[in-house]
């Protein structure tokens, strides 16, 4: 029998996939942000949840990633974060714990970098 419902969709077994899936521009701009977010932390895990990639540190989510319609977004997943560093974010859309961007113009490494580094340091703070 054949599924009767168009609009479902696969929904990502991994981060290639989800990947792979996206128009180029998209693809090419999370590729480079997956890349900054692995050389400062390599040894978080890279699992999808909640339909998005997302990086678990020591068990925990750090950081996520996805392509929105129009525009590409980074998920900090802390509003203390966010706050801590809006003259950083003061050019880009923020949301609570979300910078979103456009896919011709990624979010800069030394960004990504403090941002990733603030998130590590909130959740090893937890573990206190």
């Amino acid at each position: 029998m054949k599924d009767s419902n168009p609009k479902k969709t696969t929904r990502p077994g991994s981060v290639d996939e989800y990947l792979s899936a996206l128009p180029e521009e998209k693809r090419a701009a999370l590729e480079k942000l997956r890349k900054i977010i692995k050389s400062v932390v390599p040894d978080a895990t890279e699992v999808i949840s909640y339909q998005i990639p997302v990086f678990k540190y020591k068990g925990r989510p750090l950081v996520g990633f996805g392509a929105a319609k129009n525009h590409c977004s980074f998920y900090i997943m802390s509003s203390a974060v966010t706050k801590a560093h809006r003259d950083d974010l003061k050019s880009y859309d923020t949301s609570v714990g979300t910078v979103r961007f456009p896919a011709t113009k990624p979010l800069p490494a030394t960004l990504v970098t403090k941002l990733v580094k603030a998130r590590i340091a909130e959740n090893n703070a937890r573990d206190v």
